[in-house]
């Protein structure tokens, strides 16, 4: 019996001494995972943190003073700065260790020492303000603040987030003009203050900066449009549900954007539909609906060869709808219901067999149901109008538009036969 007991008390040490580092668990409220090391500083390594850390390799014991400490005291005074936490979201928000707070996210760098990667709060319904200390996040490249019911204004120190890409502060209660300072924030890359009380005009910067995304719908915000809208890189604009007047620019699509999708609907739009918009060859969205926008439709728009949402709903659009849109390859949904146009050919005919979602009515087309009362059609808006239009060859050649709308571009001589 007394050989049994030693042999099992060495096999049992010997387990002891084989068994794998477990994972340290941190239990909080948040989301995050990081297995092995991270790589470099600039947050392309797995993150930990964020109320919970399941982590292979554990937060230094004595982890960066320049970059911890700070975000320390950036975090704190944010903290002091929030007046109403109905979910508890900070209640994890104490002692030094800022990568076990709720929502705050942190990855290391290649010398193994952490840092804050990136705070996502969304839908927290937090109440407060931002604080000037939150530039003291110089490594952070993700603030989603989206749902909650922050006020006040974007500090001016936030140009200091040099790493900062990703920019939600949508859903909140954001005033006062365009938060300039988001201009100079030189990684950003997405911009999203949709849902705010934003107001006044909105800079031509915006559109010079290599943005990917711009939000800006659901605000005050007014005025003309800037003359170099199409010049932003962006491959999506909202710009819906405010009070932008005057027109669509004429110069809009002379960049050869990659822009896919661009929401004008809802404000106080008024002339024609430019000519260059059948530039947006890669355009997918393009929804100008519940503005009062006239004339009539360009024929430049049969080279939009991949929109698959056209709405032109709501406005006083007038003359035949052309078969060259009803019959866009990718064309998904067609709306141009509560407009003036008179009629439209046998290509829009077969988009009810096309599986295309086809809303006309609310027009002037004889014959068809649903239309507008013929005293309305009487007296077409707009109907003195003259849309500028420059020749292009016949048949349209969507290859050869660019050279013809584009006055700056000289066309290139014929190859020597």
């Amino acid at each position: 019996m007394g050989l049994c007991f030693w042999f099992f008390l060495v096999f049992i040490l010997w387990q002891m001494m084989n068994v794998p580092t477990q994972a340290a668990i941190t239990v909080g409220g948040g989301v995050g995972i990081n297995i092995g090391n991270g790589s470099g500083g600039d947050g392309g390594g797995v993150w930990f943190g964020g109320g919970i850390n399941i982590n292979n390799n554990p937060t230094p014991s004595r982890p960066s003073v320049s970059k911890l400490n700070n975000a320390y005291t950036a975090l704190q005074a944010w903290k002091s700065a929030i007046t109403d936490d109905p979910f508890g979201v900070l209640k994890t928000w104490n002692g030094s260790d800022v990568c076990s707070y709720k929502g705050v996210f942190c990855s290391v760098d290649s010398s193994n020492e952490p840092f804050v990667v990136a705070i996502d709060l969304n839908h927290g319904n937090l109440q407060g303000t931002l604080v000037k200390e939150l530039s003291f996040l110089t490594d952070i490249t993700i603030f989603h603040l989206n749902s909650n019911r922050f006020s006040g204004t974007v500090p001016d120190t936030f140009n200091d987030l040099s790493s900062l890409q990703e920019l939600d502060l949508s859903g909140n209660y954001f005033s006062g003009s365009f938060p300039m300072v988001t201009l100079y924030i030189p990684n950003l890359v997405y911009l999203d203050l949709r849902f705010n009380n934003f107001s006044g005009t909105i800079p031509e910067d915006l559109f010079y900066k290599r943005l990917d995304a711009i939000f800006l719908n659901n605000n005050q915000f007014e005025g003309e449009l800037p003359s170099n809208l199409g010049n932003s890189p962006a491959s999506v604009i909202n710009l819906a549900n405010n009070k932008f007047i005057g027109n669509i620019p004429a110069s809009f699509g002379f960049m050869r954007s990659k822009l896919k999708e661009i929401l004008f609907l809802n404000n106080q739009l008024t002339g024609c539909i430019p000519q260059s918009v059948g530039l947006f060859s890669e355009m997918q969205v393009f929804d100008v609906s519940h503005n009062s926008l006239m004339g009539h439709l360009p024929d430049t728009m049969s080279c939009m060869s991949d929109i698959e949402v056209l709405n032109l709903a709501h406005n006083e659009l007038s003359g035949v709808l052309p078969d060259i849109v009803c019959s866009l390859r990718s064309l998904m949904n067609l709306t141009v219901a509560y407009n003036f146009f008179s009629g439209f050919g046998q290509e829009c005919s077969k988009s009810f067999y096309r599986d295309v979602g086809f809303d006309f009515s609310l027009n002037c087309i004889p014959g068809r149901d649903m239309q507008r009362p013929q005293p309305q059609c009487n007296d077409i808006p707009g109907s003195g109008l003259s849309c500028l239009r420059i020749p292009s060859p016949q048949p349209l050649v969507c290859g050869a538009l660019f050279e013809n709308l584009n006055p700056n571009v000289t066309p290139s001589s014929s190859p020597s036969p």
